[in-house]
């Protein structure tokens, strides 16, 4: 059997990595078998990538940014993704190549054509069978980051780019989702943890049912 592939995507404080995990609980409660993971950091290889290329302190060239997220892609499709899609396991991914396209596509303004070569290279031809992106107006984002170091929690260095980087990740991340309107499934990142949980499990569910991933509970 096929697993499914799902993706959670959207710009920083958007809370997709905190549905992502109401989600995979959800489907543990179910009796299912769900791989959480990341880009970057979703291997161990990954991991020490993620340190490097997140650290505020690291100056990392544009072209090298881009080249590093492809080696830890490549790394993760092969040695975490297609092992566990083959196993026939739901995989829910917090970011993948759409975050490419956005962030060192639109946002350090590479070539649309150099970046989907690159995307491609890493990927071997993987692509979501659906992504979920949680729409936040920047502003918003930006708030939510700045309550997010008053609490303690350290910026990373995409944390730190202009509102206009993050603008620009946001207009990538709606067009891909209206040229991908069946695959890309925008969710506003606004209102609250529940409501968007609410959401998410309205897509998910006839998603996984349609697959045959979504075992009915018998009444006894």
């Amino acid at each position: 059997m096929t697993g499914a592939f799902i993706t959670f995507e959207g710009i920083d404080g958007s809370g997709k990595s905190t549905q992502l995990r109401m989600l995979a609980s959800v489907i543990r409660l179910r009796g299912m078998d769900v791989v959480q993971t990341r880009e970057p950091g979703g291997t161990p290889l990954g991991a020490r990538l993620r340190e490097a290329l997140l650290d505020a302190q690291e100056q990392v060239d544009p072209l090298a940014e881009l080249l590093l997220y492809a080696a830890d892609r490549a790394q993760h499709v092969r040695a975490l993704l297609l092992p566990a899609l083959a196993e026939g396991r739901i995989v829910l991914s917090d970011r993948y190549a759409d975050a490419t396209v956005a962030y060192q596509g639109a946002g350090r303004g590479f070539e649309p054509s150099l970046v989907a070569e690159v995307v491609a290279l890493a990927t071997g031809g993987l692509k979501p069978d659906l992504t979920l992106l949680f729409d936040l107006p920047v502003a918003a984002s930006s708030e939510r980051s700045r309550l997010r170091a008053d609490d303690g929690e350290p910026a990373d260095r995409l944390d730190l780019e202009h509102d206009y980087f993050h603008m620009r990740v946001r207009d990538a991340y709606l067009k891909l989702a209206a040229a991908e309107p069946e695959r890309v499934r925008v969710l506003d990142a606004r209102i609250s943890v529940e409501e968007i949980h609410a959401h998410v499990l309205a897509i998910v569910i006839p998603f996984l049912e349609h697959r045959g991933l979504w075992p009915e509970i018998k009444e006894r």
